[in-house]
């Protein structure tokens, strides 16, 4: 009898199969016009692009930080992972290579959720105000994923509704791409709010706002050298709505430290928890759940309390001992930074790390000079570290904001009113105002004492591969405080590849230049 059901059920499944529409809609599968219907439908599409940054490590919860930080000058590959090792020294003969694919792939991921919600959100009946916030919130977040997808790749192809399996798009110019980031946040920010109100703002946390969209425009058009813009852009902060609401927190370290998530000075901030509810310690797969936990600080701290798979330069210490603050003392943000031997001025026997000193850590051995980025590690209130840190990712800090309003002035020729910017950072680190140590510098001079300010404010937050590219300062040059950049080559390198497997699906899509 067993064996007779076994062959008929064969039977009924191989005749059946033969003539199976792979095409036939699963009737017990939501389907996009049974699934966008209520207010509740809308918010849970828009939550789903924000969840995006939760997908894969791909993403701020570790791999931006190796793309922006690692690649540049900052830091380099420093543990045993040889793929990303070889990536920081830009080899790469595997263009499907996750490290870089995979960051594709999950921003494309992203621009199609985003896609979903701006497509299909105008159809349902509901509040007017809460339906164009929803969207401006997905516009929002096209514009980053795209944002980054024209930072690292340049020429990705515009993406800008639900795709049908027979879409060939072919790759847009960068500039093409920059443009409809700064098209979507123009869009997005009349419907955004500037804060949102009270009873929900707690629930809010996180959610895009109209500082944040006009932060990330001025950033856009920053990043093209575009100054006059940026300048409008950025103005929104100094002269306009958002003159009130943000301030640079008194004490820099705030900005860095679990305790202090979402303060006066953070303009967008990606949030993480613990994700106390997975057993495992491991990255995890959307498939089965988000770790809505950062990954980053057990890859970024040093031996043998995380993986060292990413440090920082030394050269960085000496950019920070340029010059004292204006009562004869070190930096604060150095010690904020990075963790090194002489994080405490008094050296390694009192320069605490993770629960023990430097020296008893390190000795004599292989780590006595290594330098480690801070601000993402939790060394502050944990002596140990994992793959669900809850420590937010201050992704567009006031600070940033300052500092690039005043290389946007200084581009389009108002070096003068661009000195009181950078005065306030400095002061904030109790460094003398430049206006009082270098008045009057015009317009290159400036520059490359703003490039210095970005350095001691920004070091190890993700932003000094876009300041370098944004520069032109991507050459063999850095190789005298990077040697990585040995293996640069200019023309090409200031881009990842296009994945080969995207390639092999889409003919229209072409390499970059010199892959």
């Amino acid at each position: 009898m067993k064996t007779y059901i076994f062959l008929l059920t064969f039977l009924i499944l191989t005749s059946t199969g033969c003539n199976r529409d792979f095409d036939e809609l699963n009737p017990n599968a939501p389907t996009i016009a049974t699934f966008w219907q209520t207010p509740d439908d809308a918010l849970k599409g828009v939550n789903a692009v924000y969840s995006t940054f939760y997908r894969t490590p791909a993403l701020y919860s570790r791999w931006m930080f190796y793309h922006g930080v690692l690649r540049s000058d900052e830091g380099f590959g420093s543990g045993g992972d040889g793929g990303l090792n070889s990536l920081m020294r830009f080899v790469q003969t595997d263009y499907n290579n996750p490290l870089t694919a995979l960051t594709w792939e999950t921003l494309f991921v992203g621009v199609s959720r985003a896609n979903q919600v701006i497509a299909n959100v105008p159809s349902i009946t509901m509040d007017e105000d809460l339906k164009n916030r929803i969207i401006g919130e997905a516009k929002f977040l096209r514009a980053l994923f795209y944002f980054n997808l024209a930072l690292y790749f340049g020429r990705p192809p515009l993406l800008l509704t639900p795709p049908k399996t027979t879409d060939m798009p072919p790759n847009a110019t960068t500039a093409e791409v920059y443009a409809q980031v700064a098209k979507d946040l123009n869009e997005a920010i009349p419907n955004l709010p500037i804060v949102y109100p009270e009873p929900d703002r707690a629930n809010d946390l996180g959610r895009a706002t109209r500082g944040a969209a006009y932060a990330l425009l001025g950033k856009t058009y920053l990043q093209q050298n575009m100054y006059e813009p940026a300048v409008q852009a950025f103005s929104w902060f100094f002269t306009g709505e958002g003159a009130n609401v943000y301030r640079l927190t008194p004490n820099y370290r705030d900005n860095f430290l679990v305790t202090r998530e979402n303060n006066e000075e953070s303009v967008f901030e990606i949030q993480f928890n613990e994700n106390l509810s997975e057993n495992t310690d491991d990255d995890v797969d959307e498939s089965r759940v988000n770790n809505t936990g950062t990954s980053i600080a057990q890859f970024f701290a040093p031996p043998p309390i995380g993986f060292n798979d990413g440090a920082a330069r030394r050269w960085l210490i000496n950019e920070f001992l340029v010059e004292t603050t204006a009562n004869g003392q070190r930096d604060p943000r150095l010690a904020a930074s990075f963790i090194f031997d002489f994080m405490d001025p008094a050296g390694p026997n009192a320069t605490m790390v993770y629960g023990e000193t430097f020296a008893s850590r390190y000795g004599n051995g292989p780590n006595a000079n290594g330098v480690w980025f801070r601000k993402l590690l939790n060394d502050h209130w944990k002596n140990v570290e994992g793959f669900r840190s809850p420590n937010n990712y201050r992704l567009i800090r006031y600070a940033d904001v300052m500092l690039m309003y005043a290389e946007a002035l200084n581009g389009a020729n108002r070096t003068g009113e661009a000195y009181t910017y950078v005065d306030q950072v400095r002061q904030r680190a109790g460094l003398r105002p430049l206006s009082i140590t270098r008045p009057g510098l015009t317009q290159v001079p400036f520059l490359a004492q703003l490039k210095h300010e970005r350095i001691t404010e920004l070091a190890g937050e993700g932003w000094r591969w876009a300041d370098l590219l944004r520069w032109g300062d991507l050459s063999k040059d850095l190789a005298a405080r990077d040697p990585e950049f040995e293996g640069f080559i200019e023309g090409r390198h200031e881009l990842y590849p296009i994945p080969q497997r995207d390639r092999d699906l889409n003919p229209n899509l072409t390499p970059n230049p010199n892959y």
